[in-house]
């Protein structure tokens, strides 16, 4: 049987364990300067609350200096500090396990959430690329990167709303967003029918307009049993349109018909397929208050409209060096493009842009600085156990966190850490450029060296595959140059 992969998680909760009862104390070290001389840290005040005058017990020292356990690292000393318990691991051996298990750490810790469905709403794509927002873009941009780390756990994802026009399509291909396209509008037929019975027509006597098919009171939704949390507090009355009861129509055909290996049994099937799904509307902070709007709507329509419906709210933009403050998303494109290339011609030399073999270069680098400047932030720090306990072993770890919903918190709204990846691989690639810079991969050909070479070059392999794992999570493809 092939041996557990390591894990921080796991590594922290036997550590946590084998203290006894009570709060987590351990933490794990990330900066350098710390990393020289332990690897996790009970601080001192911690282990005060938990033990008289913060004295750890003879005995359970000895306990974490042999501790074992499925997916537990080895430790090679614990012993009181001036900070607190100080905890080292036995380096080689961690060493030796993660690199002989590579491609281990480049799958998500959790099981596979299989059976699971989330249907992605990302309103924004029903506008044509011209007039898409920055803060609109940045929606497409987090749904994407969320269908990516649910589907990497299993979870069977739906996105609507399939794009009909061409243009949109065009662009979401350069952008490298993965997003289904349509040739036709589900038919919102029974909607309407069902609209008109609730709906009340204007009392002055004037004829509504085109499209419109009159006025829907929504506050007895708001104001209903579990529903005041999150909602807008000035919603009062809704304007039904047809072009609501088609976005309505193409939600719920999109609940009802799932593709029929996503959940035996259920798939095709209304009576089941909307209680089991969560629905998650991820819009802009402009888009929300109409979002709500759409939401109590299907509600008060339906009768099996989906009982889990969650609101992702993405949060304005600000582009660095903009000519403009109101840029569209094809300009935003055009803009930083335009100094991805004048980049590489100061880096090379010429105009490299009007070379054939530069134009997919230029355009993933692109791509990564848009989705990058869009998804994260950028943090700091740097070194070669640092480089693996700090990006490898942890890795399962961040893919499980981002797909992580909580679908049974309270209120409307919900988060997700889709900047996680965004940050981690920022991280990665400081701490590997400064170990690079620092360290002679393929030093001289000495057969005394050899085995440390043959170490290192399992660590690149190790880094290359997480590296590569992380950037597929946003679409983006790895580059052999740039």
């Amino acid at each position: 049987m092939a041996t557990r992969r390591l894990g921080v998680g796991e590594t922290l909760g036997a550590l946590n364990a084998a203290l006894g009862p009570g709060s987590p104390v351990w933490i794990k070290e990330t900066r350098t300067r710390h990393l020289r001389s332990r690897d996790f840290l009970a601080p001192h005040r911690a282990l005060q609350a938990r033990f008289d005058d913060g004295q750890v017990p003879e005995h359970l020292l000895h306990a974490l200096a042999c501790l074992q356990g499925p997916g537990v690292a080895p430790v090679l000393r614990c012993a009181p500090t001036p900070a607190g318990l100080s905890l080292q691991l036995q380096r080689p051996a961690v060493f030796e396990r993660v690199l002989s298990a590579v491609a281990a750490y480049a799958t998500p810790a959790l099981p596979a959430l299989q059976g699971q469905r989330v249907l992605l709403h990302c309103p924004a794509l029903r506008s044509s690329p011209c007039a898409l927002r920055l803060s609109q873009l940045r929606t497409v941009l987090v749904a994407d990167h969320l269908a990516r780390a649910l589907r990497a756990h299993g979870v069977c994802v739906r996105l609507v709303p399939a794009v009909q026009d061409p243009h949109m399509l065009t662009f979401l291909q350069q952008l490298r967003v993965d997003w289904p396209a349509a040739s036709e509008r589900a038919s919102s037929h029974t909607l309407r029918s069902h609209a008109l019975e609730e709906v009340t027509s204007a009392h002055d006597g004037r004829t509504l307009s085109p499209g419109i098919l009159g006025r829907l009171c929504l506050k007895e939704l708001v104001e209903e049993q579990g529903r005041t949390a999150g909602y807008d507090s000035n919603l009062d009355n809704c304007l039904v349109t047809e072009d609501l009861l088609s976005v309505l129509a193409e939600l719920q055909e999109a609940l009802w018909h799932w593709p029929e290996d996503s959940h035996p049994g259920l798939a095709g099937s209304p009576d089941t397929g909307t209680d089991s799904c969560l629905v998650v509307h991820v819009v802009s902070c402009e888009e929300e208050f109409q979002q709500q709007k759409l939401d109590l709507l299907w509600r008060k329509l339906v009768d099996k409209a989906p009982l889990r419906q969650k609101h992702l709210i993405c949060g304005p933009v600000k582009v660095a060096g903009a000519p403009g403050p109101l840029m569209t998303a094809p300009e935003y494109y055009k803009f930083r493009h335009a100094q991805v290339c004048k980049a590489s011609a100061l880096k090379h030399g010429g105009d490299l842009a009007q070379d054939p073999a530069w134009t997919e270069i230029f355009g993933v680098l692109s791509v990564a600085t848009i989705k990058f400047e869009m998804l994260s932030t950028a943090p700091q720090s740097q070194g070669e156990w640092l480089l693996l306990f700090n990006n490898i072993l942890p890795f399962p770890d961040l893919l499980s966190q981002t797909a992580m919903l909580d679908c049974t918190a309270p209120g409307l709204h919900i988060t997700a850490r889709t900047e996680m990846m965004c940050k981690f691989l920022v991280q990665l690639s400081m701490d590997f450029s400064s170990y690079y810079n620092r360290v002679h991969i393929l030093g001289e050909p000495r057969p005394h060296r050899f085995g440390q070479m043959f170490v290192r070059l399992q660590l690149l392999r190790a880094v290359r595959e997480v590296l590569h794992t992380g950037l597929a999570m946003l679409g983006l493809p790895p580059l052999s140059h740039i």
